[in-house]
């Protein structure tokens, strides 16, 4: 039996807090290890406890969820396909897609509203806890649409993105096509007639080589640096 996730629960209200802890407490392979009221706190605390999983507030005094999210994971990218860093998961009431994008920006594993269910908090512990990220569908089509409302802002190449993207190769290029469309593992299996496996380590390949954490900010890597383009 592997070791349980390690989590820490960063919001200024106590209450919530407390009931996040209850309903994680209840899991037998998830430890909740620490707790924030702040932004400030929650960088520390996750400094000094190394957790697996970080739930983070986006609303709260001082620093925001977001500029702590960008702190705790800055220089954080992928090292020889296993991510660095905790995965950070953005709690919100708030289904605004300014948090989303900073969100994703800053290096989120996922977004996540407050209403959820607990069988959907604890599902995406578990998921960002086993290096996956929460790409749900409806994010994939906010962010292609945030890029077809803003013709003005077409991406162009950030320094440094070409040379990554040289690294990949013919097939890599084609795995990371299908990931900006949403398309998961089994979709890009039989869309390109590989084995899961195949494309599992494909996608961790394509991480490392572009520096970034996980599917989530390879769909954004790709629209803004034009790798895919949204239809219009």
């Amino acid at each position: 039996m592997s070791d349980p996730l390690r989590v820490v629960i960063v919001d200024d209200h106590e209450l919530v807090r407390a009931g996040f802890r209850i309903i994680l407490d209840a899991e037998d392979d998830i430890d909740v290890v620490g707790q924030a009221a702040d932004g400030a706190a929650g960088v520390t605390v996750v400094g000094e406890l190394t957790p697996d999983v970080v739930l983070m507030d986006v609303q709260m005094p001082g620093m925001d969820g977001i500029e702590a999210t960008r702190q705790i994971l800055a220089g954080k990218a992928v090292a020889s396909g296993a991510r660095c860093g905790p995965a950070v998961i953005i709690l919100t009431t708030f289904d605004r897609d300014d948090y989303l994008f900073a969100a994703l920006r800053a290096g989120a594993s996922g977004f996540l509203l407050k209403n959820s269910s607990p069988e959907d908090l604890i599902e995406a512990i578990h998921v960002v806890g086993r290096g996956d990220a929460l790409l749900a569908p409806e994010i994939t089509r906010r962010v292609i649409e945030r890029f077809v409302a803003a013709p003005a802002a077409q991406p162009s190449m950030r320094p440094g993105a070409a040379a990554q993207l040289a690294e990949l190769t013919e097939r890599e290029h084609e795995v990371l096509v299908r990931l900006a469309g949403g398309a998961s593992n089994a979709e890009i299996a039989g869309q390109l007639f590989l084995g899961e496996a195949t494309v599992k380590t494909h996608v961790s390949r394509v991480l490392m080589k572009l520096g970034l954490r996980d599917r989530t900010q390879a769909v954004v890597f790709a629209y803004e640096n034009g790798v895919v383009r949204p239809r219009v």
